[in-house]
């Protein structure tokens, strides 16, 4: 069976990533894609590395005719999508990979997004799409919202600690290195090619990333009680990945063999043997997230590094993913392309 596709956001970064990953998914079709400044435009135009693709013009959203659509992806800008969401036909299943619907919590959304959620009722319906850990929600729901990519990466690094008990949840610290292609495609000065190759910089410090508000709701959840992170993010010059490294208190061999026993049936998670670590080198432009576990000097602590790639696995993929589940369809179908190298 073929599933019919709506994109909506296709300019930008995730939404020509989804039609990558779609180009070759045995069982979806894209029917509409919507931009704004750059509706009316061929996709060749926007991204030539899709013009051997014969795929639909671009076109506002108010101009999609949604009655034959199975599915709709909404790669639209954050703060944007949750009146358009709202907006949309209630038997339309939709993935967003915004950040608008991540959070439960209205008052958590506010805190961290610093304006009120404009569409409460539908919140309440959105299933959290970290798909291994809610992949029954996932099947069963309407609207599933897309993690981020930076939490995505280390909730895959310790979700699974929590659960085992091993780790001393007082004291985690994840630092972490992501890819200039997070940041968007929007003109940004600090993104200039003179200004961020070359070197590397911090952002979002102290605890001020609007992605703690995932870590905090997702850690505490599973724990039982409060739990927050330390997390300071860094900019790297490279398009795409994330590299996660995360200094824990815990015996280095348990951290390890409870990874290793949670994801031993997962299709895209790889926990590498003890002592080896992995590289974003690895994962670029595929749906696979790699762990590796190193014990510390300091006796009683250990260093979990995981990497997978920002626009697939910690998005567009995830989406088509959870997209896969919804739709009745193989989990994988569409995801298993090797990762690119060199």
């Amino acid at each position: 069976m073929t599933h019919r596709i709506a994109i909506l956001g296709a300019s930008g970064y995730t939404g020509a990533e989804l039609i990558r990953l779609i180009a070759t998914h045995p069982g979806m079709e894209i029917v509409a894609l919507s931009a704004d400044r750059k509706a009316g435009m061929e996709m060749a135009e926007v991204f030539p590395f899709l013009r051997h693709l014969d795929l639909p013009r671009l076109v506002k959203i108010e101009d999609i005719d949604f009655s034959g659509i199975d599915l709709c992806f909404c790669a639209l800008p954050h703060a944007t999508t949750q009146q358009v969401i709202a907006g949309l036909p209630r038997g339309l299943k939709i993935v967003d990979l915004s950040a608008d619907f991540r959070l439960r919590d209205p008052a958590a959304y506010e805190k961290w997004y610093g304006q009120p959620h404009a569409a409460i009722e539908v919140q309440k319906e959105a299933v959290y799409g970290l798909t291994e850990f809610y992949r029954e929600e996932i099947r069963a729901a309407r609207l599933v919202a897309g993690t981020g990519c930076n939490a995505a990466t280390g909730q895959y690094a310790i979700r699974p600690l929590i659960e085992a008990g091993v780790i001393d949840l007082d004291n985690i610290v994840i630092d972490l290195k992501a890819g200039v292609s997070g940041a968007g495609r929007s003109l940004k000065e600090n993104l200039l090619h003179a200004e961020l190759s070359g070197g590397t910089h911090s952002y979002s410090a102290g605890g001020k990333h609007r992605h703690l508000g995932e870590f905090d709701q997702e850690f505490s959840k599973i724990a039982g009680r409060p739990v927050q992170v330390q997390f300071t993010p860094h900019l790297m010059p490279f398009n795409r990945g994330i590299l996660a490294t995360v200094y824990l208190r815990g015996a280095a061999q348990d951290i390890h063999a409870a990874l290793a026993s949670r994801y031993a049936a997962e299709p895209f998670l790889r926990v590498l043997p003890f002592g080896a670590l992995p590289s974003t080198r690895d994962i670029a432009g595929s749906n696979f997230c790699h762990i590796g576990v190193i014990g510390d000097r300091i006796p009683g602590r250990a260093v979990v590094v995981a990497v997978l790639d920002n626009l697939c696995k910690g998005s567009s993929g995830q989406a088509i993913q959870n997209a896969n589940l919804m739709l009745g369809a193989e989990e994988t179908a569409g995801l298993m392309l090797a990762p690119v190298f060199p």
